[in-house]
C-alpha cells in the first residue's frame, strides 16, 4: 500500500510515459510515486498503485494530490503557473519551481532571458500582427520560423515559412495563439544536453547526444553525439549547467541545441522534466534520467552519469500509418528472436499514426551497427515490416 515503506512520497502531475518510467525507478529506490492522472487508462495509472484522478487546472484536486508528498514534480509543462504558485504558497516543495518552469512554458520569455544572459539563440521577435513577420523577414531574410509561444511539441505549433503567409498569421492570432518569429538557423544537426540539479545546488551532466529528427519528431537519439569534438561537448554541457544554475532549475533540464554549419551551438528549446532525449540513459548510463530526477527533487546526492557502452542508440517506436495485422505480443516475440539484446519499453498507449508508443535501445561498440539494429527494431515494432533500405543488412545486423 502507498506510504507503508516510510520513505518519501513523490507526487508527479501527469501520468504519461514519463511518469510510467519514473515509477520504475521509484520502485527500485523503495519510494512511492503518486501520479495525477486524467483517467485510469493513462500510461502511468496502469502501473502505479497511488493514482489520483484530476486536472492540473483544478486547484482543489492539486491541493489534495499534494497533501503528504515530500516533493511534487511534473510529467509535462502544461500546468498553470497560478496553480503551482498556490502550492508553493501552501508550503509544498515544487520542482522545478514556477519561476524556473516559466522558461519552459513560454518560448518568448525563454528567448529574452537567455539572450539577456549572452547565450546564443536565434534572432527573434514577438508577433502581434502579420506585419511583424513581414518586417522581421525583411531584416533577416527568408525562411523564417513562426512559433506558438505556449504549448506545441513534436513539431506542433511550429511553421516553417519559405514565403510570407499573412493569412496564416492572422488566423492564428485571431484564434488567440500567442506567436513569435525566429530566423531559421542553418545547421548540421540537432543536439541535446541533459543535466540534473538539486535544491542544494549539486549538478550532474550526461554525455551530449544527437537527436535525429524526421517530420518534426525525434526518431533516434545517438549517445554520445557522433563526431562531436570534446571542446564542443564540454561547451554544451557547461551551457546547460549554466542555464540550470541561472534559472534555478531543480530536477532535470534538457537543453535542445542546434549545431550550426560552422560548429556553433545555438539554444533551441528547454524542457524541465525527464525528456525523450534521455531515454537512452535507462540502460546506457550508470544512473538513468528517471532515477536522477527523483534524487534531485528529493535533494539526494546525484548519481554517476558515465555511459555503460561506447555507443548507445534509442529509437522511438512511432505508430504506423496503417495498423499492423500482427499483435504487439507477436511483434515482440519475433523481435526478441532476431535481437535478444534489444531493450524494449512500451508505454501502454493505443497505437495511432506517428504517436510515440514506445522505444527500443541498443548498446554496442560501433555506432553505425548499433544504429542499424535500432532502426530495424523500431520499424518492426511499429509496423511489422523491416525499415526500407535495411532488409539487405538484416543478417549482418542481427549477428552484430
Amino acid at each position: 500500500m502507498p506510504g507503508t515503506s516510510q520513505l518519501p512520497v513523490v507526487g508527479m502531475i501527469g501520468a504519461g510515459q514519463l511518469a510510467r518510467m519514473t515509477q520504475q525507478s521509484a520502485i527500485a529506490l523503495g519510494q512511492s510515486l503518486r501520479v495525477l492522472a486524467t483517467g485510469p487508462g493513462d500510461p502511468a495509472a496502469l502501473v502505479c498503485s497511488d493514482v489520483r484522478i484530476g486536472s492540473p487546472d483544478d486547484a482543489v484536486a492539486l491541493r489534495s494530490f499534494a497533501a503528504g508528498c515530500s516533493a511534487v514534480t511534473l510529467d509535462h509543462e502544461q500546468v498553470p503557473q497560478e496553480r503551482l504558485r498556490a502550492l508553493v504558497d501552501a508550503g509544498v516543495a515544487v520542482h522545478p519551481r514556477p519561476d524556473a518552469l516559466l522558461h519552459a512554458q513560454d518560448k518568448l520569455v525563454m528567448r529574452e532571458r537567455l539572450a539577456g544572459l549572452g547565450l546564443a539563440v536565434p534572432e527573434f521577435a514577438a508577433v502581434r500582427e502579420p506585419a511583424d513577420v513581414e518586417r522581421f523577414a525583411a531584416e533577416h531574410g527568408l525562411p523564417v520560423v513562426l512559433k506558438a509561444v505556449r504549448g506545441g511539441y513534436d513539431g506542433r505549433g511550429v511553421w516553417m515559412l519559405d514565403a510570407l503567409d499573412a493569412d496564416l498569421v492572422a488566423r492564428l492570432l485571431d484564434a488567440g495563439t500567442p506567436l513569435m518569429v525566429e530566423r531559421a538557423v542553418p545547421m548540421r544537426r540537432e543536439l541535446a544536453a541533459l543535466v540534473a540539479r538539486s535544491p542544494f545546488g549539486q549538478a550532474a551532466a550526461w554525455p551530449v547526444v544527437e537527436t535525429v529528427q524526421e517530420r518534426g519528431q525525434c526518431v533516434q537519439v545517438l549517445a554520445p553525439a557522433p563526431g562531436l569534438s570534446e571542446d564542443s561537448a564540454i561547451e554544451a554541457q557547461h551551457l546547460a549547467l549554466r542555464v540550470a544554475a541561472e534559472l534555478d532549475v531543480t530536477g532535470l533540464l534538457a537543453v535542445e541545441l542546434f549545431e550550426g554549419t560552422a560548429g556553433e551551438l545555438v539554444v533551441n528549446e528547454l524542457a524541465m522534466r525527464p525528456h525523450n532525449s534521455g531515454h537512452w540513459t535507462i540502460e546506457g548510463s550508470r544512473t538513468s534520467q528517471f532515477e536522477q530526477h527523483l534524487r534531485a527533487v528529493l535533494d539526494y546526492p546525484l548519481g554517476a552519469t558515465a555511459p555503460t557502452a561506447p555507443a548507445v542508440v534509442m529509437a522511438n517506436v512511432l505508430g504506423a500509418a496503417q495498423a499492423p495485422a500482427m499483435s504487439t505480443d507477436e511483434r515482440l516475440h519475433h523481435l526478441f528472436a532476431r535481437f535478444p539484446d534489444a531493450k524494449v519499453h512500451l508505454y501502454g498507449k493505443a497505437e495511432r499514426p506517428d504517436r510515440k508508443v514506445g522505444h527500443v535501445t541498443f548498446l554496442g561498440d560501433d555506432m553505425a551497427a548499433v544504429r542499424a539494429r535500432a532502426a530495424l527494431a523500431a520499424e518492426w515494432l511499429a509496423s511489422a515490416t523491416w525499415a526500407d533500405g535495411w532488409s539487405e543488412h538484416l543478417g549482418e545486423a542481427a549477428r552484430a
